[in-house]
């Protein structure tokens, strides 16, 4: 097995380099890193409250500050990220090193200072740690796509193995925590079962980060990070400079921005609650359409992968966006017309369930199509980015859009809450057994369908005057190869 990146002959006057199919493989299984860290973190107010005797307000208040913490490191580990270039690399580094600070930071929420008698500064010490190590490890791998091919066509590819690993990690680890380990920690969330679960989940992060590591390892060489000219170590105003003048970059934040707090908004279980418990009246409809919806939507992810690769990641985009806001105008109308009778939806294999599972699924499909195609849009984002300023900086870019994206996400949950406090729920929250009244209807219709429409309108707006199209990167591929060459010549010289 020859380790080394496939070469391709020249396409349009240019040089690709390709990764093999293996190697992709091994890099989706950061899934297993990434996505079973973020299954267990979900249950960090156990482990505050179990372990460390903290108070829910408290925990709130400490997860609510990492939360910030966590977009503003995204963008102070990219100068780390810079500095690190070794003989080994930087990725294998990074990612080692990421690993073994995460995991002592959830070792010590879950187990090592749990039950210990110890209070409220170890624990949100213990989160900071992990946050820090979670970061590191999550930033370097969103670097890794746009290393590893510069091919249009293979770029999306590469989102659909990821995606795919995605949505089976955390399902399968779901499934296990619940139906394995809680049953042999006595059927209760209590110290034994904390210190099960964080056991099975560093092990996992670390067989993931491993296989990653082996996955990457014939891409992760210093020729591979240098730029165009002198390297020079970046500078706070380097970021603003990305920020200010990667128009692509500003398109994309734009963009992934509106859609995530959409998102956000309509993934909250108040809203949830709603949809299912009063508008539908089956709350767990919702948890069995996410475990059966999942192959289709990889399905449609390999098809919007191919798509982006014939046509380009932002028209990609642009399209499958139409699409989702076609869909989702769509399942309004559904709704709309069954009003009167919501609930026929929960009966199982009635015409109205028929009706709404296979608009749900036309509706998640079209959304993955737009992550696949965002995914490939932003290895563009870095490749032009290393055409425009000559630099070579992933992390940078990446970061930059975390920070933005982190902050305005934020503000989900308070979106949520201050819209469903309209209708009346501002004492309590939404039950499943609260009569269906015409606010809870419409609002719950707002939340869940017209307000990712206004997101992917933004979208579209913003991605309108963006010029990074296929013909574009292919020009943006060409000068980069004659910049590198032209520095190479001159470096030969001196």
């Amino acid at each position: 097995m020859k380790k080394n990146p496939q070469v391709l002959e020249p396409i349009d006057g240019v040089q690709y380099r390709r990764a093999k199919l293996w190697q992709i493989i091994l890099y989706a299984c950061s899934a297993l890193s990434n996505m079973a860290v973020y299954i267990l973190i979900q249950q960090a107010s156990y482990a505050a409250s179990i372990g460390f005797g903290i108070s829910t307000a408290i925990i709130g208040v400490i997860i609510m500050g990492t939360r910030i913490l966590d977009a503003v490191t995204d963008s102070l580990l990219a100068f780390v990220y810079d500095r690190v270039n070794t003989r080994f690399g930087k990725i294998r580094i990074l990612l080692i090193v990421g690993w073994l600070i995460q995991s002592f930071g959830l070792l010590g929420m879950f187990h090592l200072f749990s039950s210990k008698g110890l209070g409220v500064a170890t624990f949100a010490l213990s989160y900071v740690v992990y946050i820090i190590g979670y970061t590191l490890v999550n930033m370097t791998g969103q670097t890794i796509p746009a290393l590893m091919s510069n091919d249009p066509k293979q770029r999306p590819k590469i989102g659909v193995w990821l995606t795919a690993f995605n949505y089976v990690v955390p399902m399968a680890l779901s499934i296990v925590l619940s139906n394995v380990i809680l049953k042999a920690a006595g059927g209760e969330y209590n110290q034994a079962y904390l210190s099960m679960a964080v056991f099975m989940v560093v092990g996992l992060s670390g067989l993931g980060v491993l296989l990653t590591c082996i996955g990457v390892s014939a891409f992760d060489k210093p020729e591979n990070f240098s730029g165009i000219g002198k390297h020079e170590h970046l500078k706070f105003k380097d970021m603003i400079d990305v920020l200010s003048h990667n128009k692509p970059l500003q398109s994309y934040i734009a963009a992934q921005a509106s859609d995530k707090i959409a998102q956000l908004v309509a993934g909250q279980a108040i809203i949830t609650t709603m949809l299912y418990g009063i508008v539908i009246g089956n709350v767990g409809l919702g948890t069995i359409l996410s475990a059966i919806g999942m192959f289709p939507s990889i399905i449609f992810a390999v098809f919007g992968a191919r798509y982006a690769g014939k046509h380009g990641s932002k028209k990609a985009i642009v399209d499958w966006t139409w699409a989702c806001i076609g869909t989702s105008v769509l399942m309004i109308l559904f709704f709309v017309l069954i009003r009167n009778n919501t609930v026929a939806i929960a009966a199982m294999g009635s015409l109205p369930m028929i009706g709404y599972v296979l608009i749900t699924f036309l509706c998640r499909g079209t959304q993955m199509c737009v992550t696949t195609s965002a995914t490939s849009f932003m290895a563009d984002v870095i490749d032009y980015e290393l055409d425009r300023s000559g630099r070579y900086i992933p992390a940078v870019v990446s970061g930059t859009y975390s920070l933005i994206d982190k902050i305005i996400s934020s503000f989900g949950a308070v979106l949520a809450t201050g819209c469903i406090a309209l209708i009346g729920y501002t004492n309590t929250v939404p039950q499943p057994t609260d009569p269906l009244t015409p606010s809870v209807f419409w609002m719950t219709l707002a939340l869940m369908y017209v307000l990712p429409i206004i997101g992917w309108i933004i979208t579209l707006i913003a991605m309108k005057p963006c010029k990074l199209d296929k013909a574009e990167m292919v020009e943006v591929q060409k000068r980069i190869a004659e910049k590198k060459a032209e520095a190479k010549a001159e470096l030969a010289a001196e």
